[in-house]
């Protein structure tokens, strides 16, 4: 045997993911399904590039991002307030790319139709693997760019649209999102920021106190604050409670001179991750900014913000699922491990798969929702197909989507660390970051739990409408499969959760049950994705087998047709008794009672029993 020193003896091969797109073959599978043949063909050179990008150059600028975070400089040597945000030469590159790249161009150039945003969207996933968290401002741009085109004025378009659509870095615009305070984050209608007319500057004059402000650097950001009434006939400086006295608004956050607009940046937050993201507290005193829309209808005003960057956290959990998935086959291929490699070793295997399957439904998800997105931004609004199924199946499915991926996210990258085993758990291999950065995903955006009670908003303003275009949605993508007898028992599943989930909300849809509809509200979430996830697994494997079919000769299509099949049965396998968990078990009437027992109500008598005790022990020794 020779003895090992710190320059001989055992390495390990580095596993390398060289591009991803070539190497990942779901997403390139879904894409020819969902996107005509010439679209596809036009845009693979370009998506080949960015993924050939990130793993180079961005992969480099995401390590110095890291290793140089942000900071602020408050005060300059002479006491003067400066409030200097100093991030890096990498994270300003980023921009730049972005730019070049038009990560948000594509969407609103549209030169594809409908099928810009998959464009978008499939090049947003794997240029995040190398531009890390820049991709958060991004978001919000995208988000902002359509709440402008939406209802901006034509002076915003001229002057914000136009630049954060652009393909020039030296014009190019990002865009903050500034709605969270210190009463509450969801919670938008305790916002304590107010918007008071000026009318010597012909704008409003915004003061308040942001508690959380991601892409503090942006050029422009939208914001919610409590509108003063501007009218002398209306008893100016009134304002109105709760979220119907909000308005949204539009602000630079820079003046022509480069100094804040009326803010102090009060200090960078410490985060658990995305710690190369600049996220302040932010004074607002006099910012001057526009109104976007209609008074009073901020709330409503910023859906189109909220569908948007839902979906984009879906395609990050989406990017960083892929990513990881991607090394741990790849080092399951070079590791060996008690005379065989684990990708020859049966609870590995099992482990990656579980992981493969997963990640397969958060893409099929994930792409169907940016498809319902492309079709609602490209297609006449008044067809009755967009108006009335689309755009409330969107509403519906973002809130949905956004939760689930981010829990499926952060499962696959605790999965992940350990398929590496003690190399997993070091900083350098990045995996720790990743698995840090993905959990912001199930926070940003709205909780599970918040997400889950806005699912219960949509049911309710719809009068349950809602959940019957979900469910003749599923049907419709399974109608063609119900003939086909290797397609019996996964049709059979999914109609029986559709019911479950139907007698649940019926069931408990009254004053008296809405606690018990309210308890169960996570599980029906979590349950209506993996249903449609289900669905959209057995649409693209009969698609998927058609191809094979029409090609017989060739073995590749094949081998694809036969994957898809084992990956759509195995989730449906099992997706009856999961949904009947998360619904049943979960949501039982008793259930409320049950909790506040066990989690408070046994505390407080054990503390007032501890405190009578005390007392008799004082007059005791009296």
């Amino acid at each position: 045997m020779v003895f090992a020193s710190a320059t001989t003896g055992f390495k390990q091969d580095v596993p390398e993911i060289q591009n991803a797109f070539l190497e990942d073959p779901v997403m390139v599978s879904v894409l020819e399904r969902l996107l005509p043949g010439d679209v596809l063909k036009e845009i693979t050179p370009d998506l080949v590039q960015i993924s050939e990008w990130s793993m180079t150059e961005g992969a480099a600028l995401l390590d110095r991002m890291e290793e140089d975070q942000p900071r602020l400089r408050q005060y300059d040597s002479w006491c003067r307030r400066v409030d200097e945000l100093l991030v890096t030469e990498s994270w300003n590159k980023q921009k730049n790319v972005a730019a070049r790249e038009g990560i948000v161009a594509i969407a609103y150039e549209r030169k594809y139709g409908e099928y810009s945003r998959i464009y978008q969207m499939a090049k947003l996933i794997l240029w995040s693997t190398g531009a890390g968290l820049y991709s958060c401002p991004i978001a919000m741009t995208d988000g902002c760019a359509r709440v402008i085109e939406l209802i901006g004025t034509h002076e915003m378009k001229d002057e914000v649209y136009s630049r954060l659509t652009s393909r020039d870095s030296s014009k190019f615009f990002t865009s903050g999102q500034w709605m969270t305070e210190r009463p509450g984050g969801s919670d938008v209608g305790r916002t304590e920021t107010q918007a008071v007319w000026d009318e010597e500057k012909n704008a409003w004059s915004i003061s308040g106190f942001k508690w959380f402000s991601s892409a503090t650097d942006a050029d422009v950001t939208m914001l919610l604050a409590r509108t003063h009434e501007p009218d002398p006939s209306v008893a100016p400086g009134t304002m109105k409670d709760g979220s119907r006295g909000l308005s949204l608004y539009l602000a630079r956050v820079r003046d022509e001179e480069g100094k804040l607009n009326g803010v102090r940046i009060h200090r960078l937050k410490d985060k658990v991750g995305t710690k190369a993201l600049p996220t302040a507290e932010l004074e607002l005193d006099g910012m001057v900014g526009q109104l976007v829309g209609e008074k009073y209808r901020g709330v409503k005003n910023i859906s189109s913000i909220l569908n948007i960057t839902r979906i984009h956290c879906g395609l990050n959990c989406t990017s960083t699922m892929q990513t990881l998935l991607l090394r741990s086959k790849e080092y399951a291929r070079r590791r060996e491990v008690f005379g065989a490699l684990l990708k020859e070793q049966p609870l590995h295997l099992a482990t990656l798969a579980n992981m493969e399957v997963q990640y397969r439904a958060t893409c099929q998800f994930t792409f169907f929702c940016v498809g319902l997105l492309g079709r609602t931004e490209a297609i006449d609004n008044n067809l009755p197909e967009i108006k009335d199924r689309d755009f409330p199946l969107l509403r519906l499915l973002t809130p949905i989507l956004k939760l689930w991926s981010a829990k499926n996210a952060f499962y696959l990258s605790q999965e992940a660390m350990e398929c590496f085993g003690g190399q997993g758990y070091m900083e350098e291999t990045g995996i720790g970051r990743a698995m840090r950065d993905v959990l912001v995903n199930t926070i940003w955006e709205g909780t599970t739990n918040v997400l889950s009670l806005d699912l219960l908003r949509v049911m309710s303003e719809t009068r349950g409408a809602a959940l019957e275009i979900y469910s003749s949605t599923i049907r419709e993508i399974m109608a063609p499969l119900k003939g086909q007898s290797e397609w019996i028992k996964s049709a059979k599943s999914l109609e029986e959760c559709l019911v479950l989930i139907a007698i649940r909300f019926t069931a408990y849809s009254t004053p008296e049950g809405r606690k018990t509809l309210e308890a169960s509200a996570r599980g029906l979430s979590l349950a209506m994705a993996d249903v449609i996830a289900g669905a959209l697994l057995c649409q693209h494997a009969a698609w998927s087998q058609a191809k094979a079919k029409a090609n017989s000769s060739n073995a590749l299509a094949a081998a694809e047709a036969k994957v898809d099949q084992i990956s759509a049965r195995r989730w449906c396998e099992e997706l009856y008794r999961r949904v009947d968990h998360q619904i049943q078990t979960l949501g039982r009437e008793e259930r409320f009672e049950e909790d506040k027992q066990m989690l408070f109500k046994l505390a407080e008598a054990r503390g007032a029993a501890a405190a009578s005790s005390v007392e008799r022990f004082g007059e005791a020794k009296l």
